[in-house]
């Protein structure tokens, strides 16, 4: 028996196909921001994209001459965020990837005031700032959608990541928030945590630390297509990682032997990120 095609046929997400979405992508001079954009262009989208490296954007850019357009902008300076919206009012965007993101890996006792101001600012601060100031150009389209990427250290705090987890743990808070308000809305929020990824963002200690430990590393591609698939699924929250789903769920349930497992990491951790003044 064939059931009729309204009762087996999803929705198409998003809406109208990728062709018919116009999409900011912040962060995309860096190694997941550019796979985006390659991910992106290829299933049909137009692109606005933004980051801190023109030369980055622009090499992005001339990869796919007829659907890219580059405006580089630091999100933290409030009249380049402006010009920002701006464009993507011109361009009438339908979909926010939030990709930008700063990162130092560091015990948290030889981290700097700076450096502290610099994750919040980077992460958190001037992404709620453009996310608001985007909201009702993407209120009022047929589906808007926002998408962080978060981290798997928005949900497991970790040694060595004590910044880095606070603005990640405010992020995956602020789309939960988010999507909630918006829940009678045509918007649509999603919250994305890859774990960790090969990207330049990554000190040769910080990747020797995770070869060490039996991390594994995603390659920026397959965090690409993990967003592009989330979105054609229609998901709320995507964690790449079998294992580090399952240690989530297990911080979740049992916080106390995450806390144990992760002890003994610990010495591994302090050795590769310990500085020899503070070492004993």
């Amino acid at each position: 028996m064939r059931w009729p095609d309204r009762l087996t046929r999803r929705p198409r997400l998003p809406q109208g196909g990728w062709p018919a979405q116009r999409v900011l992508i912040t962060g995309a001079s860096g190694g997941i921001g550019q796979a985006l954009v390659d991910e992106l262009a290829a299933a049909g989208a137009r692109l606005l994209i933004t980051g801190r490296r023109a030369d980055c954007l622009e090499v992005a850019a001339a990869r796919h001459p007829d659907r890219v357009t580059a405006l580089p902008a630091d999100l933290t300076r409030a009249e380049e965020r402006a010009r920002l919206v701006a464009a993507a009012g011109e361009v009438g965007v339908t979909m926010l990837i939030n990709a930008a993101g700063v990162n130092r890996v560091a015990l948290f006792t030889e981290g700097s005031d700076a450096e502290l101001e610099r994750l919040v600012a980077v992460n958190l601060t001037a992404t709620l700032q453009l996310t608001r100031a985007l909201l009702p150009r993407l209120m009022a389209a047929r589906q808007g959608w926002v998408i962080t990427l978060g981290s798997t250290f928005g949900t497991l705090g970790y040694p060595g990541q004590v910044g880095y987890c606070a603005t990640k743990f405010a992020l995956r808070g602020f789309s939960q928030a988010l999507r909630r308000e918006l829940a009678d809305t045509r918007v649509r929020v999603l919250h994305v945590s890859p774990r960790a990824t090969r990207t330049a963002m990554n000190a040769p200690e910080v990747e020797a630390m995770n070869e060490a430990l039996g991390n594994a590393m995603d390659t920026p591609e397959r965090v690409a297509q993990a967003v592009r698939r989330a979105v054609e699924r229609g998901r709320q929250e995507a964690q790449l990682g079998g294992p580090e789903r399952l240690f989530v769920r297990l911080n979740a349930l049992l916080p106390g032997v995450v806390d144990h497992a992760l002890a003994r990491q610990l010495p591994v951790i302090r050795r590769f990120l310990e500085s020899p003044e503070t070492t004993p």
